[in-house]
């Protein structure tokens, strides 16, 4: 029996919307059972990454924790995809960066139905960042961009990973029908 593939994944800052099209992947999944064995994903809740063939991050890092993550995968990696235009680009997420941080936080927590003037804190909450694309903390070795990317391309990216080609992904398949 040819071992699986361990496959973990993250999530930063996003919607979620690129582990959503990997779940649209439908019946296709069946296949990649065969093939890949998840470990750490936020599918699964697991955190804790451990050494796997292929890491994939979706999302942009815009605080420490994120940056934490982002290297901590990478460290535990031979191969890291990015899965979306936050991941590869900073995304919708970056618009953030047209601010300081002191008018994002101001803006968000200051509104026309706040009492007080205290903007709430605690250390469980990492501090935030200038939002970057995921290659701007790490190495990362293949990308699938689009917001979110179709489940095509992305089973496109993960049957070339199989293959043991790094991907490239064709422009026909880079849009959704």
């Amino acid at each position: 029996m040819v071992a699986k593939v361990k496959v973990a994944t993250a999530w930063l800052d996003c919607c979620s919307g690129c582990h959503m099209s990997f779940l649209d992947l439908d019946e296709a999944l069946v296949d990649l059972a065969q093939a890949i064995e998840l470990t750490a994903t936020p599918v699964t809740d697991i955190k804790e990454f451990t050494p796997v063939d292929l890491g994939i991050i979706e999302g942009a890092v815009s605080n420490e924790h994120d940056e934490e993550v982002a290297k901590d995968l990478r460290a535990n990696c031979k191969i890291l995809m990015v899965w979306g235009d936050c991941a590869c680009f900073g995304g919708i997420c970056a618009m953030r960066n047209l601010f300081s941080i002191e008018e994002v936080l101001d803006r968000y927590y200051h509104t026309e139905s706040s009492v007080g003037d205290r903007i709430p804190s605690s250390e469980d909450l990492p501090p935030l960042t200038k939002v970057r694309p995921v290659n701007q903390v790490v190495k990362v070795d293949c990308y699938v961009p689009g917001c979110p990317p179709s489940a095509k391309a992305i089973h496109y990216a993960l049957a070339e990973l199989l293959e043991e080609r790094i991907p490239i992904i064709p422009s026909e398949i880079m849009r959704f029908d």
